[in-house]
């Protein structure tokens, strides 16, 4: 049996809301996590492999391997398309509604 070298993308400072969507995604398209990891916001020198007890303050950074870059290139589509959307829909939410036109 062949061995195919790994390739590895890293994901930065991921929401805590969408880190279980991301992880799902990443096993359904044939991705594994190979390092999760909460950097402190404040500090360079606190990084937990665990989650903390209060996780405000922290980023969630994510490394991912596949044997297909293709795979990775996939997961990278579908994550920056699911911050668009969220992001388009929090606009949407801003954008006061206006009362009394008539078209």
């Amino acid at each position: 049996m062949r061995r195919y070298p790994e390739r590895y993308l890293e994901f930065k400072n991921i929401s805590k809301d969408v880190i279980d969507w991301f992880e799902d995604v990443a096993e359904e398209n044939n991705c594994r996590i190979e390092k999760k990891e909460w950097k402190s916001k404040y500090n360079s020198y606190v990084t937990y492999d665990y989650e903390p007890f209060c996780s405000d303050g922290f980023e969630i950074n994510v490394i991912v391997s596949s044997g297909d870059m293709s795979y990775l290139n996939f997961l990278k589509y579908l994550y920056n398309e699911k911050i668009n959307t969220i992001d388009f829909l929090n606009n949407c939410i801003k954008i006061p509604a206006i009362r009394g036109v008539n078209i």
